[in-house]
């Protein structure tokens, strides 16, 4: 490369790679790699320059205020926040002040010029800032300085141009520089200046080619707002949320295994009043906008698949920035495109081998939920902070509750002891840095700041799935710490109970063999919470609701639930048990999953919207119509139908073959031959592509009748806690006959030891996943003593269960 390169003020896209960090920036740097590189595998880049690190030495330089930025800094006290905002104030003055030299000014301008003729006269582009140590591995400076959109012509270029070298010394940037260790003139500023994405008409956010909680490495996590792309990274929008595993979408599969409307209340566009100060404004979305999915599904995989060429191009785990351009021609309208890429710095850095777990012991009053950052519990007083000037009155340890978070508030964030706010996502600033920190972090609270009080003690906890919880009170909790490399193979699989989808891509990085169980019914009642014969009659329920007020509140109901499904309802319920599934089925794969069909009994269903209408009332739910016995009854079959169209959906759409399903409560062989052929008319054909179908063994009938249950089926799954119920004659929801309940009793273990030899016998595959072998290792070890083939337990057991098991074979000379 020649001399020029060094010392030049403006290079392209096309001129700059990764290695050029040092001359551009790593925003430049990256934008440039990708322009060159990643454009042939069909990721979009808009054109754009660098104003150079050269190019920001050469005005300190020329203007002759280099000096006077020293001495402005020389007693800095980044500790101190009045010492802090008033030497960053006055470095920022020096620089938006400085005359730039004419031969800069020139450069500048022409490389404006080149760009209107490419796109038009007047083109409008974005103004960015790309520091020197910008987007290293283990540092994030993202958002440290600012950006400026919608620029148009050349003395408005200029001005932004100054601001945004000024923003090199914004209070944020000075404190964080000299908290990760770097002179304050060890960094220096190039600009991007690049095509506007006109996604002011469209949509845009930012996606990570990891889970951003989790670490969770097989998933991109994809988020976006209507509008350009500054509200969702500060957090100022609750956004749509989306999963797409990675090893099937490689495959060419359609894996969204999770979607989530989010309320996206404003979005940001240009401001086209001629006499408006500032380029873009903020307006209130349409309700049609907060109740509208910002991408159809084939723009998610796009992105997705983009998320993966870029990390495979980088070899790390990727935070990328994209848009969606509306309406501007010159680009392409209705595209999408990548308009940064970074690093991602939280957990490509963590460690693989240790787990740290961080559990509740107590409850107290809840005070307002949100989405949980992270997995940990913090505690502290409240200090409810309504603007960023109030930020002098915080105190270190304290609980920081606020609207939403920006880079100004980095100084005190660092010190919290959990962050509140009440508007953001995963991807937004309060997240990205309450991560980074190791800080708890509940985010989207909606109404945080009225709901908690200044002052009060509470406990912020992000340890109980993806919603996180602010109690009153500084409840009890423990930190596990679990050694990866430590956990013994047994020849007994160790298997997990799964309930929530949301949990799978934690828990699937725990030492398993698969799932032993995923209920349906945590799904159906947590994210779907609506009757499936009240969507499949959705239409007929809006006739009678018009002269019927109870059917009208249903209708409302699902209504409001269902606010991004226009056309049949029946789909909301196919694409939230599919997501629900296969965001478990994702978090095991490519081990085994095993989904037990719905096993609601009819009272619980009446629970669900519109459930009463089509539940009967029965003395004894729990040995009534519940399990098998629904699925080709003619009252119920056109739900279970349903039902077999989302697991279809996992297993050819998404490709997650891995899913296996279980039948429950099946009372005879015949019954269960009745149940294969409807699911074989639904497309789910046993055998068909590695399916494998089980049947729950939690009836006596199941044990007696096991060789003809063989005939049916291609193993079983030992329920112990109905098996125990009806095998004792009791109720165990009856605190009557509690006492009496016992799954170690005799008589239940002598049945367990039937099905197991006969299984055995058949060449089945047995299992167990009832609550016994996590409440008791005895019971653990009798299961391993009788050669069961796997265990399936609750989470918080997995590890010392296994150690027990890994004991017991030790004892009885059985070797993994």
């Amino acid at each position: 490369m020649d001399s020029t390169h060094e010392t030049a003020l403006i290079l392209w896209f096309d001129e700059i790679g990764i290695e050029d960090v040092p001359k551009v920036g790593g925003k430049n740097a990256s934008l440039g790699e990708m322009h060159q590189k990643l454009t042939s595998k069909g990721v979009a880049v808009p054109n754009g320059y660098a104003i150079t690190a050269y190019a920001y030495r050469y005005l300190l330089k020329e203007a002759g205020v280099e000096a006077a930025i020293r001495e402005t800094l020389a007693d800095l006290d980044t500790h101190d926040l009045y010492n802090l905002q008033e030497r960053g104030a006055k470095v920022r003055a020096i620089i938006r002040n400085a005359e730039f030299p004419e031969d800069l000014r020139e450069a500048v301008i022409n490389a404006y010029r080149q760009m209107e003729e490419e796109y038009g006269p007047d083109v409008d582009v974005a103004v960015r800032s790309s520091a020197t140590a910008e987007d290293l591995p283990d540092a994030s400076f993202a958002g440290q300085q600012d950006t400026y959109l919608n620029i148009r012509g050349p003395e408005a270029l200029i001005d932004a141009c100054k601001r945004c070298f000024a923003s090199l010394f914004t209070d944020r940037a000075i404190s964080y520089r000299h908290d990760r260790g770097f002179g304050q003139f060890d960094v220096y500023l190039s600009i991007v200046v690049q095509k506007m994405v006109r996604s002011d008409s469209a949509c845009s956010g930012v996606m990570f080619s990891i889970d951003t909680e989790s670490g969770f490495e097989n998933a991109v996590f994809l988020t976006g707002a209507w509008g350009l792309g500054e509200n969702v990274v500060q957090g100022a929008v609750n956004p749509d949320e989306f999963y797409i595993f990675k090893p099937t979408l490689h495959q060419g599969k359609r894996p969204i295994v999770g979607k989530r409307v989010g309320t996206k209340e404003i979005k940001m566009i240009y401001n086209t009043d001629a006499d408006a100060e500032e380029p873009v404004k903020n307006v209130d979305t349409t309700e049609q906008e907060r109740n509208s999915y910002i991408l159809s599904d084939d723009e998610i995989l796009e992105l997705a698949r983009w998320a993966c060429i870029i990390e495979d191009h980088y070899n790390r785990p990727m935070d990328i920035e994209w848009a969606k351009d509306g309406d501007g021609v010159q680009v392409g309208t209705g595209k999408l495109f990548v308009v940064q890429a970074r690093p991602e710095t939280v957990h490509s850095q963590a460690s693989k081998r240790t787990m740290e777990t961080y559990i509740l012991k107590e409850k107290g009053t809840l005070l307002a939920s949100g989405q949980a950052v992270g997995a940990k519990i913090g505690q502290g007083v409240t200090r409810i902070l309504h603007d960023v000037s109030q930020i002098h009155d915080f105190r270190a340890g304290e609980v920081l509750v606020t609207d939403m978070t920006d880079p100004d508030w980095e100084p005190i964030m660092k010190t919290a002891g959990a962050i509140v706010t009440n508007r953001g996502g995963r991807t937004c600033h309060a997240a990205i840095i309450s991560r980074e920190l190791g800080i708890p972090c509940v985010i989207g609270t909606e109404n945080g700041t009225s709901k908690i009080k200044d002052g009060q003690q509470v406990t912020v906890s992000c340890a109980e799935g993806e919603t996180g919880h602010i109690y009153e009170g500084l409840l009890e909790f423990v930190l596990e710490t679990l050694d990866l490399d430590n956990i013994p193979a047994t020849r007994t699989k160790v298997m997990m109970n799964v309930g929530l989808p949301e949990k799978a891509f934690t828990e699937g990085q725990l030492p398993n063999e698969g799932v032993g169980l995923a209920r349906e019914e945590f799904i159906i009642n947590s994210h779907i919470g609506i009757h499936p014969l009240a969507l499949i009659n959705y239409e007929k329920l809006c006739e009678q609701a018009e002269h019927d007020d109870e059917i009208l509140d249903i209708v409302e109901a699902i209504d409001e639930r269902t606010s991004a499904y226009v056309g049949d309802k029946r789909q909301y319920f196919i694409d939230k048990l599919a997501e629900g599934v296969g965001r478990i089925g994702a978090g095991f794969y490519p081990k085994d999953v095993i989904v037990r069909l719905s096993d609601f009994k009819s009272n619980e269903y009446a629970n669900l919207i519109g459930g009463h209408l089509y539940e009967p009332e029965e003395s004894n739910p729990m040995i009534g119509w519940r399990g098998a016995s629904r699925y080709y009854d003619p009252r119920y079959r056109a739900a279970f139908d349903l039902e077999c169209e989302a697991l279809l959906k996992v297993r050819n759409d998404m490709g997650l073959t891995n899913v296996k399903l279980m039948v429950p409560f099946c009372r005879t062989p015949e019954e269960g031959r009745k149940v294969i052929d409807v699911m074989r008319e639904n497309g789910l054909v046993q055998g068909e592509n590695g399916l494998e179908v089980y049947v729950m063994c939690e009836i006596p009938s199941n044990v007696i009748a096991a060789d003809a249950f063989c005939d049916v089926f291609d193993g079983f799954s030992i329920g112990s806690n109905d098996l125990t119920q009806l095998t004792l004659g009791l109720d165990r929801d009856s605190d009557l006959v509690a006492h009496i309940y016992n799954e170690r009793n005799e008589a239940v273990k002598t049945l367990i030891k039937m099905v197991i030899t006969t299984a055995k016998k058949r060449g089945r595959k047995i299992g167990i996943c009832g609550q016994a072998p996590s409440d008791f290792p005895d019971f653990a070890t009798f299961l391993v003593e009788e050669g069961i083939d796997s265990i399936s337990l609750v989470s918080d057991t997995v590890v010392k269960t296994r150690l027990a098991i890994a004991a017991k074979e030790r004892e009885l000379g059985i070797t993994p």
